[in-house]
């Protein structure tokens, strides 16, 4: 895989794009939880009320608060109050939301920050609470608490129109100590979250006393943050959406650029490099590998960025809820961990293998397709559906293991979750009694347990199809890291305009590569400008060998192919192939039409060239019976027509080319006698400036060639014409006479 990045570069703004957004996505997600303890704590168990500072506060009331407050802090709150009489000038603003003001004076907060808000709050909790402790304790001393030590006195022995407050604040100072040290022993028991909600009661009771409408403030803030929530979803639904489209783009133009670079080194393969692999396995590393790389370019992008964030600013979360339930979700992570362990462990083999069991079943099934006729004539259909049923079943029955490995990590998923839920509503419901969290935290914490371990699971799903895409990556990887055998030069040569035609082998040897021995020994001849020369033997005495050495199909490894004196490997490929018109053994022609096939060739030839070529390659007859003619369809692999009219397309496409020199490796082999004649009759006349070499086991074939090279097991054991040779050359006589009469032969 680590050889395929390169093919991301271009790549890395959408990729960095893509991060971004998710880091807004993770976040979003992250603060819905926290906002659903909002609703729950504030919107409906604090009435709206968010914290112990209210907004307003009657004068009588901050006149209590202040005698139990230092005279640092007094001169704090005082700081960032506002004292609003019946009669000031501002009061209009403030008497509609606050009525009482009608009749007395209030405190109204002052525009402060947050960072202000967090200062007050507990300055002005533990006074509220101290003070609604007193009142509730003055209304029914019975049920209010003890309010620390020193503070100890029966509320009937009050003198008759004296207030308790009054009567406090005309306590000596050491006494006052007394009980501010007992209250505060008191709150370092109770906890700041205990005293919050106390004074949170207390605000709530001071703002129906001021004529403050607590229904609409309730129902403003649960709207307010519920409308906050819908835009966060939103937000996060926009990232979902852009970061899927981004990751796509990447990974599906990756795999492109993948696809592309593989074909493109494929298409400069020479023969040597085709012997290391085969067509199935080519197939399966161009289309099912790639697949497999850019679903996991895809995962990487949507979920490793994602889960890491989203999991530990879960886990930061969480904490900050309730710190003492760490442990649950520690337990729940190592039981997950341990599951995706014992899966991994358990697929990774068998990922590594299943790939390879592809390459197989590709194999079998081009071998059965192409050799459907051979199939049917030995009657070997039930043979063949046993080792295609051998291979398909070999490649299901992994696929399945890995499947039913996979689907139990599911169902132990969904118990190992509800078993956390569990486990955090028991121990948080035991935390909400004790007052020591909220239900609207306990709520959040459950949420970020999910999160944290679906982040996990995410991670978990990568790594388990990480391996295959790994094997995948390798595979694509070892092809395009192919070394070429045949190379362009750096600095290569050029040939003359218009070309002289003339070919020479020096002393050429060849040997296949991964073989001990040559297949041809130093072979040497010349082809001149205009001549034709033909190459006969018995079957693999290497006469094809020879010509594909021409093409550069292989290199040679001993001595030197000369084109116009210049060594053919100082040549670009594509100049020494421009030169050549070859058409193979067995003729290959692509789906589409005739005419299409007769322009692969040369796309911009005219109408009138085509024709021609079709004459010369005795091919005009059977094109015309069609009603179609030239835009008659062609298969793939021309399976619609037989195997002369296959050959006559063939040598048509090389004539259309028009070029020096022809190559024709057995072209002849599926004409009939009075075709094959026409042909070379017609080759004659309309080529005969070209150089042309022929391949072929057929004496009547090369009677009349300029050269006929006779080979026998890779050396020239005869050349010259069919005269000399047949005087000469013991080999050409066996061939000769084995298939022509004497008279013929004369």
């Amino acid at each position: 895989m680590l050889r395929l990045l390169k093919y991301l570069k271009p790549y890395t703004l959408l990729i960095i794009s893509s991060i971004a957004l998710l880091f807004v996505l993770a976040n979003a997600d992250l603060a819905l939880p926290d906002y659903l303890s909002k609703i729950v704590n504030v919107g409906i168990q604090q009435g709206g009320v968010e914290n112990a500072v209210p907004m307003a506060i009657r004068q009588s009331e901050m006149d209590k608060l202040f005698i139990f407050m230092s005279a640092e802090d007094e001169a704090l709150v005082l700081e960032n109050y506002l004292l609003v009489e019946p009669f000031s000038p501002d009061a209009d603003q403030y008497i509609q939301e606050y009525p009482v003001l009608a009749e007395e004076p209030i405190y109204v907060l002052k525009d402060v920050d947050q960072a202000k808000i967090d200062v007050l709050n507990p300055i002005m909790a533990e006074a509220l609470v101290v003070v609604s402790g007193i009142e509730q304790f003055i209304a029914d001393p019975s049920t209010a608490p003890a309010l620390g030590e020193g503070f100890d006195f029966d509320p009937t022995q009050i003198p008759p129109g004296m207030d308790v407050f009054d009567l406090l604040g005309m306590m000596p100072a050491q006494q006052r100590e007394a009980i501010s040290a007992g209250i505060n022993e008191m709150f370092a028991t109770l906890g700041e979250n205990v005293i919050e909600q106390m004074a949170i009661s207390a605000v709530k009771i001071e703002y129906e006393a001021l004529g403050v409408d607590t229904g609409k403030l309730q129902t403003d803030y649960i709207l307010h943050t519920g409308g906050v929530m819908l835009l966060i979803s939103l937000l996060g639904g926009i990232c979902t959406i852009a970061v899927g489209y981004l990751a796509s783009k990447t990974a599906a133009g990756a795999a492109r650029d993948i696809r592309k670079a593989g074909f493109k080194k494929v298409e400069s393969f020479s023969s040597a490099e085709f012997n290391k692999f085969s067509t199935a396995s080519l197939i399966t590393r161009s289309t099912n590998d790639v697949t497999q790389v850019q679903m996991v370019i895809f995962m990487t992008i949507r979920m490793v960025f994602y889960a890491p964030i989203i999991g530990i600013g879960g886990i930061i979360r969480a904490i900050d809820k309730s710190a003492d339930m760490w442990w649950i979700i520690a337990v729940a992570v190592a039981a997950l961990l341990s599951l995706i362990l014992i899966v991994f462990s358990i697929s990774l083999p068998r990922f590594r293998i299943i790939q390879s069991l592809i390459d197989r079943l590709n194999l079998v099934t081009r071998e059965n397709l192409s050799g459907m006729m051979v199939i049917r004539a030995f009657n070997r259909q039930d043979d063949e559906e046993a080792r295609f049923d051998t291979a398909n079943r070999d490649l299901t029955d992994t696929s399945l293991f890995i499947a039913r490995i996979m689907v139990t990590m599911m169902p132990v998923m969904m118990l190992l979750m509800n078993v956390l839920s569990v486990a955090i509503i028991w121990v948080g419901a035991h935390q909400v009694a004790e007052a020591t969290i909220q239900v609207g935290d306990m709520m959040a914490f459950l949420q970020y347990s999910m999160q944290i371990v679906f982040a996990f699971l995410m991670m978990s799903m990568l790594f388990i199809f990480l391996p295959r895409a790994a094997v995948s990556g390798g595979r694509i990887a070892d092809v395009l890291d192919t070394d070429l055998v045949i190379t362009d030069p750096q600095d290569p040569k050029q040939f003359k305009d218009p070309i002289n035609r003339q070919i020479e082998f020096r002393n050429v040897s060849f040997r296949y590569p991964g073989a001990l021995d040559d297949v041809i020994h130093d072979i040497s001849f010349t082809v001149k400008p205009g001549e034709t020369t033909a190459f006969i033997g018995s079957t693999g005495c290497g006469k094809s060998t020879v010509v594909n050495l021409i093409p550069r199909f292989y290199d040679v490894t001993g001595g030197a192919v000369y084109l116009d004196g210049i060594d053919i490997r100082e040549v670009r490929q594509s100049d020494l192939r421009d030169q050549i018109g070859y058409v193979p053994q067995k003729g290959m022609l692509f789906s589409g039409t005739v005419e299409s096939n007769l322009l692969y060739a040369d796309e911009n030839a005219s109408a009138e060239t085509l024709e021609e070529a079709a004459d010369i390659a005795q091919a005009s007859e059977f094109i015309a019976s069609n009603p179609e003619g030239f835009e008659a369809e062609i298969a793939q692999g021309g399976s619609n027509v037989s195997g002369g009219q296959k050959q006559r397309l063939s040598i048509a496409r090389a004539l259309v080319k028009k070029p020096p020199i022809f190559i024709f490796d057995d072209s002849f082999s599926a004409l009939d006698f009075k075709t094959d004649s026409a042909l070379r009759r017609a080759l004659k006349e309309k080529t005969g400036e070209s150089s042309v070499l022929i391949v072929t086991q057929r004496v009547a074939t090369v009677k009349n060639s300029d050269q006929i090279i006779v080979l026998d097991e890779g050396r020239v054991v005869g050349k010259g014409k069919h005269r000399e040779l047949m005087e000469s050359c013991e080999t050409y006589q066996e061939i000769a006479l084995s298939q022509l009469s004497e008279e013929e032969l004369a």
